[in-house]
């Protein structure tokens, strides 16, 4: 993957951040679609927690769990602003504080963001890393996170995490994987079984 970045769409920490949280169980390309009007409606934290979770659920409605996703954005811009001043937290343990923020987002909000070297585990890249031999028997995300982490080096961390995630989405795909097409055939665990 030449350009190996997040395909969804914001200006700043806050918006990648609520990009981050609708992407949950949905398509970045839908969470573009609904982020502009969204953004619009409430461009800073003080905005959205201003809002009742109704309100924002309109501008939502389209991406899985709506309701839920609703309530989570509206808790966690009251909590950024109130605890956070109104900035996005620069770690885990920080991110994990806001409520509708797991893991894999703080990972993720981490990497993007602020560069760090995390890696945030999604369906994609626990399947690609498994294939691939990049992690042996891992049962669950944090599994394949502490596998990966502990043999790529640190400066590319938050580009491997896009290189596997793009991987997954885009050519090694769950139920028709491209591998005819795909450059890491020769080296692939999942293609020598094939």
């Amino acid at each position: 993957m030449p350009v190996a970045e997040s395909e969804l769409v914001f200006a700043n920490p806050f918006q990648c951040l609520v990009a981050v949280m609708l992407s949950a169980q949905c398509t970045d390309k839908r969470v573009n679609m609904v982020t502009p009007a969204l953004f619009a409606a409430y461009p800073t934290p003080e905005a959205m927690a201003a809002a009742s979770s109704d309100e924002v659920f309109e501008y939502v409605k389209s991406v899985s769990y709506p309701r839920s996703k609703a309530e989570h954005l509206v808790e966690m811009a009251k909590r950024l602003t109130e605890v956070y001043g109104g900035q996005v937290p620069d770690n885990i343990d920080d991110l994990q504080t806001l409520q509708g923020v797991g893991r894999k987002t703080a990972n993720v909000v981490c990497a993007v963001i602020w560069n760090q070297p995390t890696m945030a585990v999604d369906t994609h890249i626990f399947r690609v890393s498994e294939r691939l031999g990049l992690t042996t028997n891992s049962k669950n995300p944090l599994q394949t996170e502490k596998q990966l982490i502990k043999y790529i080096p640190q400066s590319i961390i938050p580009k491997a995490h896009h290189w596997l995630l793009l991987h997954g989405r885009y050519v090694c795909q769950a139920r028709k994987p491209q591998c005819e097409q795909c450059g890491l055939a020769p080296y692939c665990r999942f293609f020598k079984k094939k």
